[in-house]
């Protein structure tokens, strides 16, 4: 064989030319469209916030992996800038400082850091950031700003509830959804489509979600299962209660494009290390987290189900993975 070696290596053996780096940047770029729409509607406290977020992030990950873990620093592969920006999202513009700064420690040390980094974490950092603020913030991560105009900067913030909110309290005082739909508090579907509605980042434009996530979907970085399974299955179920019930149930449609549906099945369900890899386990996946969803909004105690349901299922991937683990080539 004279100097000629046979090289024996690990797959995979065709590089796609992809890498983390480059899919952590992409998902970076779909968010876009969805901050610009909160940026216009909440003006400076959306910046600040969400810079504040991304910052910390960025700040917590480079101190814990050179002090703590004496470990090369990753924070290039935009996986921290990621984190930042959805909890970010997750979070009302007129979030206290402080308490950003806490759900960004708590999403990267505790959620991510503490189970060995990127791709080890069993939960996604920034919804686990975000249930931690809710229950111990409950106040100040429930008092919705207006959306307001890029160019009323000088005017004083107005606060008010968020579509779901106003539908929870008033099914719970005894009012009809239809009465609900048809007051003046409630936007119309043109505005929770397009961003006209108090709420956090994720809820504010559906249809800039909706641009980011095809954007993934054409280069590739997702796939459809999730979003598709998420979405449909919390659609069917809550479409079955508004036939059987139009007076206590708000329509399907109304579901999908309030709150935060929408950022959670096409940025949050669809993250990598948390969510399963087959297609059919994706599927189980997503509705479960349509399902969960859908009874934590209309049976449970908060008006938002997306966070919960997402952690859930997180727990349940490794039960999922086992039960769709492909069969070995030859078996």
């Amino acid at each position: 064989m004279g100097n000629k070696l046979l090289q024996v290596s690990g797959s995979p053996h065709v590089h796609g030319g992809e890498s983390v780096k480059k899919i952590m940047w992409s998902v970076v770029v779909a968010l876009m469209p969805a901050f610009f729409v909160a940026v216009f509607y909440f003006g400076l406290p959306a910046i600040v916030l969400t810079a504040v977020s991304v910052l910390s992030c960025v700040l917590f990950e480079w101190l814990i992996q050179k002090f703590l873990l004496k470990e090369k620093c990753s924070i290039g592969d935009g996986s921290a800038v990621i984190t930042g920006l959805l909890l970010a999202f997750c979070a009302p513009p007129n979030l206290p400082i402080p308490i950003i700064i806490l759900g960004a420690l708590i999403a990267i040390g505790v959620a991510k850091m503490a189970f060995g980094g990127l791709g080890k974490n069993l939960f996604n950092p920034a919804l686990t950031a975000r249930v931690f603020l809710l229950i111990s913030f409950p106040v100040q991560m429930t008092t919705w700003p207006k959306a307001t105009p890029l160019w009323s900067l000088g005017a004083d913030v107005v606060t008010g509830p968020t579509p779901l909110g106003i539908m929870k309290e008033g099914v719970k005082n005894g009012d009809s959804v239809q009465s609900l739909m048809a007051s003046s508090d409630m936007p119309s579907n043109i505005d929770m489509l397009f961003g006209q509605m108090g709420g956090s980042f994720g809820e504010v434009s559906a249809i800039a979600i909706l641009i980011g996530a095809i954007f993934l979907l054409i280069r590739k970085v997702i796939s459809w299962h999730i979003p598709v399974s998420f979405l449909l299955s919390a659609f069917l179920f809550a479409g079955i209660f508004w036939l059987v019930d139009p007076t206590q149930f708000a329509n399907p449609f109304f579901h999908l494009i309030s709150g935060g549906m929408m950022l959670a099945a096409c940025f949050m369900a669809t993250d990598m290390v948390t969510s399963p890899v087959s297609h059919w386990g994706m599927i189980v996946f997503g509705v479960g987290c349509g399902l969960l969803t859908m009874i934590i909004r209309m049976f449970g105690a908060y008006p938002e189900g997306a966070s919960f349901a997402i952690l859930i299922m997180n727990a349940l991937v490794p039960l999922i993975d086992k039960a769709f683990k492909p069969k070995p080539f030859g078996a």
